[in-house]
């Protein structure tokens, strides 16, 4: 018997992660596992070795990453089709750089600069499985020749979701025929639902 003095969890599972509503629900309950409220230390590395290069964050959540680079000096825009999501962004930013946070749809937005860098952060794996060669597609079609597709990779046979885990087979064939792996590593400060089961991973776009 469950306790009542403990707060429950959400049941989610009749919910479509496809739809706005879906991730307007998670964020209006505060039930977001995925966040890990702060910036990844793999994520700061890979930063300073770009700054200026302008970045596009899809699904962007909290957007924490966001402010970081801003503050560095990248132009950077962040994107989530939640307005939930949206608001929650705005409100961890701040006045002064809501700018940098707008709602869209990651398949249809066309970004006010070419990205040099687009972050992949627990985007891929809120993706429903059938949509992810349109989000290969849509990289592909996103980043010019040699620009990057780099962030943190989901990697886990996970039937139920999200967060959705994909194979290293299955990722490698949907991102190879645009993308060159340069860059491969353990992610040692994972927060708990993708603990051991996550890469940072850097494509580049061929040309």
């Amino acid at each position: 018997m469950s306790d009542p003095t403990q707060p429950s969890t959400p049941d989610f599972s009749t919910r479509d992660p496809n739809s706005p509503e879906f991730w307007d629900e998670r964020f209006e309950r505060h039930y977001t596992p995925w966040d890990q409220a702060g910036v990844p230390a793999a994520f700061q590395s890979f930063a300073e070795r770009h700054r200026g290069a302008a970045v596009l964050i899809p699904g962007c959540g909290s957007a924490y990453e966001a402010l970081s680079l801003a503050q560095q000096g990248n132009p950077v825009r962040a994107i989530d089709f939640s307005p939930a999501a949206v608001a929650a962004a705005h409100k961890q930013l701040g006045p002064q750089h809501a700018q940098l946070v707008e709602q869209a749809d990651f398949f249809t937005y066309e970004p006010p600069f070419t990205p040099a860098w687009i972050y992949e952060r627990a985007f891929f794996c809120a993706l429903p499985v059938a949509r992810r060669a349109d989000y290969a597609q849509r990289m592909a079609g996103l980043l010019p020749a040699g620009a990057l597709l780099a962030g943190f990779f989901f990697i886990d046979a996970t039937p139920k979701g999200p967060p959705f885990g994909v194979e290293r087979a299955e990722l490698d064939a949907l991102l190879t025929p645009h993308f060159d792996l340069i860059e491969d590593e353990a992610v040692n400060d994972s927060i708990a639902v993708f603990a051991g089961r996550e890469r940072w991973m850097t494509w580049r776009r061929r040309g």
